[in-house]
């Protein structure tokens, strides 16, 4: 359970803080998801790469609403999770819509950026908050972004910073990138360039791969033919898929580690991490789930967290100073992974650490030591106030 959850839930037992009447007895959550999100398709999850989700992150939230029903009772709030599903953008918004009428204002969205970004667009200036716990997506922390959008989820440039300075803390400063043919590939790839320049990262070369079963195409998929040439430290691979990134390790001209979407990881949450509470939460993930917990698990699990946190400390106040506070940096949320944890005023983006891993074990967490700013050492990951984009 949340530690300041049971020191507030303590305090109140004891009489050492003031048991107000709640301004309402259920805070209601909703779930919203598509119906069939390709993501956790089971061939996908099967032979899934680092990078992509175990499976469905619905039962982090369901961890988080568990853990917060003693604090509940103390605070006499009763806290409730609704499940929507839809088959497209317009589906979830009706359900949304539906759900809003009936007093739910925070939703958990599990869609990709696209729905995302329509439905915050749909719903800005409601009483409602989302909570992006699945999109790593830097646009919808930039030119995208909606004051009504938290996320709890690291982007794609946090991502690529963490290993940066991964890359640049062991001086294997020159790098081989191999890119994907999808959107979602460029992406990634465009993160990690912006990443190389801001920690002095060279790439010597960038190059393209297609994972095709068209003979003409064969070699733009050979990985030895991909990494011969000129030398490097390490190959940073961009491939969302990952069909084709969990066959590069070993099989690269130069023995030369792998990072990006497979090898070496940047997420935010392992099974493997040992500190901080940290195996006492992924246990009941793992047996809520019956599977290890991914980074979109430990995401919804924030977010409810994240809620119940506010509830706490603002005492159910009124939606408008409840949101006040979450936004705040006054707001302590405990992540298990060592840091106070808050949201980025300029963006809605959770201020997290990083945890960069491999298969079975973390090799470290990011940011890393040396990597100092001006206000907070976590705003070395991801877009600080002066590179952000973002206009509410």
């Amino acid at each position: 359970m949340h530690l300041n959850l049971i020191r507030f839930a303590f305090a109140l037992l004891a009489g050492l803080l003031p048991l107000t009447p709640a301004l309402a007895d259920t805070v209601r959550f909703a779930w919203l998801a598509l119906d069939k999100d390709v993501r956790y398709d089971d061939k996908r999850t099967f032979f899934r790469t680092l990078s992509q989700p175990p499976g469905n992150p619905y039962a982090g939230a369901e961890v988080a609403m568990r853990e917060s029903r003693f604090v509940g009772q103390a605070l006499k709030i009763d806290f409730k999770l609704d499940r929507a599903t839809g088959a497209d953008t317009s589906a979830l918004l009706a359900q949304l819509d539906r759900l809003h009428a009936e007093g739910v204002r925070y939703f958990l969205v599990d869609a990709p950026a696209a729905v995302l970004a329509e439905l915050g667009r749909a719903t800005r200036g409601k009483e409602l908050l989302l909570f992006n716990v699945s999109a790593a997506d830097d646009a919808l922390r930039q030119a995208q972004c909606q004051p009504h959008v938290f996320h709890t989820l690291p982007n794609h440039a946090m991502q690529a910073d963490a290993i940066a300075q991964f890359l640049v803390s062991n001086k294997w400063r020159s790098i081989l990138l191999l890119e994907g043919p999808l959107a979602e590939d460029k992406l990634i790839a465009t993160a990690f360039e912006r990443a190389a320049k801001r920690f002095g990262l060279k790439i010597t070369d960038k190059r393209s791969f297609v994972l095709s079963n068209d003979p003409r195409q064969r070699n733009q998929g050979n990985v030895g033919l991909l990494t011969a040439g000129s030398d490097y430290d390490a190959i940073f691979v961009a491939d969302s898929d990952g069909e084709f990134a969990r066959g590069v390790p070993y099989r690269s001209v130069r023995p030369r580690p792998v990072v990006g979407s497979e090898g070496l990881v940047a997420e935010a949450w392992h099974w493997a991490w040992e500190r901080h509470g940290a195996p006492q939460l992924t246990s009941r993930m793992i047996k809520q789930a019956d599977r290890h917990p991914g980074s979109a698990d430990w995401a919804a699990w924030m977010a409810v967290k994240a809620v119940v946190e506010a509830v706490v400390r603002t005492e159910n106040a009124p939606f408008p100073k409840l949101v006040a506070y979450l936004a705040g940096e006054d707001i302590t949320l405990d992540g298990f992974k060592g840091n106070r944890l808050g949201f980025r005023p300029w963006d809605r983006q959770l201020r997290q650490p990083l945890l960069i891993a491999t298969h079975n074990a973390v090799i470290e967490r990011a940011p890393i030591d040396g990597f100092l700013h001006q206000h907070n050492n976590m705003d070395t990951l991801g877009f600080d106030q002066r590179d952000s984009q973002c206009k509410f």
